[in-house]
């Protein structure tokens, strides 16, 4: 399916103006599900960006909005979550010409994105914005003090130096709310669904599988897939490899099925 890209100013959100990179698919019909998407960058990359992963989704027939979250207030938290979270309520409200009110209203993201979009999702539960449908995380990076068995595999790929220089400079306004290391919350009952993806290769899967099981205990709807080892999953965020991608199909596929779930419930 072909997907149109467009850039587009969404000047009425109440962080101020946030510029977004829009992919929209031509053949999901009315009410196409609406996917706010934010880009990896280890907390530290700004400005709009191209996004294969947003490319692979929009080709489902969604709409998939990338947004420059990093520039209007800076990549600090909690600035990348206020400017996150005040798109997702206009949204919610205005629709500003994506999808139409038949449309369902997820947010996503891969690492430091699905970082953000987690936080989002969690204050939606916390504000009772019950407009969140669902949550799309992939290979999100939740865990500041980098602990886990499979993130010995970072340094093979380049990203061990870069993620401990994100954390310190996403936390340096010295604090760690909740919502800055999701992993960390103790309190996730209540949440939108979730689906979760990572790889038998890449270094955030024990945090993935993780905080899918912290979220499957609390009683949020999970749709969990790892992919298996060479597929060049971690290249949807900036990871080295000498492997093809060869994750596009599997994405699609993990999407459709968990809009149709989202959907009955």
């Amino acid at each position: 399916m072909s997907v149109e890209i467009m850039d587009m100013t969404l000047d009425q959100v109440a962080a101020g103006p946030v510029q977004a990179r829009i992919y929209k698919g031509g053949e999901f019909g009315k009410g196409p599900p609406v996917l706010i998407y934010f880009h990896g960058g280890s907390f530290m990359e700004a400005g709009l960006r191209d996004s294969a992963v947003a490319a692979c989704i929009a080709s489902t027939g969604a709409i998939v909005v990338v947004p420059d979250y990093n520039t209007p207030l800076g990549g600090v938290f909690p600035k990348p979550l206020e400017v996150g979270f005040s798109l997702f309520s206009y949204l919610a409200k205005k629709r500003a010409g994506l999808g139409d009110r038949k449309s369902l209203l997820l947010v996503g993201g891969e690492e430091a994105g699905g970082n953000v979009a987690a936080a989002v999702a969690l204050k939606a539960r916390d504000y009772y914005a019950d407009e969140l449908d669902g949550q799309v995380l992939f290979s999100p990076l939740l865990d500041p003090f980098m602990g886990s068995q499979s993130m010995r595999k970072a340094d093979a790929i380049g990203m061990r130096e870069r993620w401990a220089d994100g954390w310190n400079h996403y936390l340096s306004a010295g604090r760690c709310h909740p919502y800055a290391a999701p992993s960390m919350c103790s309190r996730l009952s209540g949440m939108a669904p979730a689906l979760v993806m990572s790889a038998e290769d890449d270094p955030l899967l024990d945090e993935s599988v993780g905080y899918c099981q912290k979220l499957a205990a609390a009683g949020v709807k999970v749709r969990k897939d790892i992919l298996p080892e060479g597929t060049g999953w971690v290249s949807i965020y900036g990871g080295k490899t000498n492997q093809v991608p060869v994750w596009e199909e599997h994405v699609r596929c993990e999407f459709n099925g968990f809009v149709k779930e989202v959907a009955i419930q």
